[in-house]
């Protein structure tokens, strides 16, 4: 899995059992591996790169994730029954039924010699859905203990059970906007939301990306880079904003957002919400969530390697369950006309 942050490409390694009706999990091994500058570069700009470019982007990454595999598995001494890889999304553009995630299925099968599930979003797209998100089958047959998943990604998305359906979203930007600030004082992060703690909201700024179309539509709805760069670059650019003051305006705008979705959507009796992803290291970030969500709404931190490793784990899962013929995707979250079984498969 690699996501919009760019933090490295996470591998992880599960067995699965299937007992009656429950889907039970164990972890084996978990490991990031770091992109070097050189793909961090080409990754962050390939949405701006020609077909033919992107093809050849598309290859070497294939590769690039095989030789990871390759590794991974002579480290820890595994022997995978099948890879699921998602790859790294180029485009998103659900509006126009359009969606591409790089890295060759076919190619990394042909260079690990084992079976990949790959290319899972593109027949949802198909379907009429939106292609993501795709995690809340995971939520709902592995995590079914907490009544809402907050994934602190990229973008920011949510899961939920709403009598007895599945139902998620994105919700807004979430570590694309605040490590690209962080980047521009030359750190991969900010930690703990320390330098945003330090800053004065912006008030202007936050009243206007709260305004934005997105943020009232009801579920399912999705978000991709294009969507962000198109409606919050111009913003950052502003030279009389401190980064400071720009990092503390973004924690707002998402803390808002989160806390104000999770508040329509929760009940009266006590609620525990599982939060994963990158942000959830962000300390001031989730203390803004807590200071906005009703009293009976509970933020629960699991350990690190879930915190880290959760969206992986999904997207093996949903190849997990593509192998079986079971149904991966549900149409209750993405909007396809049906619930189905995603992804191209090379045995």
């Amino acid at each position: 899995m690699s996501g919009t942050s760019l933090d490295g490409l996470d591998i992880i390694a599960c067995r699965f059992k299937h007992e009656t009706k429950a889907y039970n999990f164990e972890i084996l091994a978990a490991e990031t591996i770091e992109y070097a500058k050189e793909w961090k570069h080409k990754l962050s700009q390939v949405f701006h790169y020609s077909e033919l470019e992107v093809k050849e982007l598309d290859i070497r990454y294939a590769e690039f994730i095989s030789d990871c595999i390759i590794n991974f598995n002579e480290k820890y001494h595994l022997s995978p029954d099948f890879i699921g890889s998602h790859g790294h999304t180029v485009f998103h553009k659900p509006n126009q039924a359009y969606t591409l995630q790089i890295g060759n299925g076919k190619i990394i099968k042909k260079l690990t010699n084992i079976s990949t599930v790959s290319n899972f979003r593109k027949q949802d797209m198909m379907l009429g859905g939106q292609g993501a998100p795709l995690v809340p089958i995971g939520d709902k047959l592995l995590f079914s203990e907490f009544d809402f998943c907050l994934n602190l990604g990229g973008f920011a998305n949510l899961s939920w059970s709403d009598d007895g359906i599945r139902k998620a979203c994105d919700i807004s930007p979430c570590n694309i906007l605040l490590n690209m600030l962080a980047n521009r004082l030359g750190i991969e992060y900010d930690h703990g939301g320390e330098l945003a703690s330090k800053g004065t909201i912006i008030d202007e700024l936050c009243d206007h990306w709260n305004t934005y179309p997105f943020y009232k539509q009801e579920s399912p709805k999705s978000l991709g880079r294009e969507w962000f760069e198109n409606n919050f670059l111009k913003d950052l650019n502003n030279p009389n904003d401190s980064i400071q003051d720009l990092l503390r305006t973004g924690v707002e705008h998402i803390a808002t957002q989160i806390s104000h979705w999770i508040n329509e959507k929760s009940n009266q009796i006590s609620q525990k919400i599982l939060v994963t992803g990158g942000g959830t290291f962000n300390n001031f970030l989730l203390d803004q969530i807590r200071l906005r969500l009703k009293e009976n709404i509970l933020l629960s931190r699991p350990d690190p390697q879930i915190i880290n490793y959760k969206e992986a784990l999904i997207f093996a899962f949903l190849a997990f369950l593509r192998v079986k013929g079971s149904n991966n995707v549900l149409a209750s979250v993405t909007g396809a006309s049906q619930d189905h079984s995603s992804g191209d498969v090379f045995w």
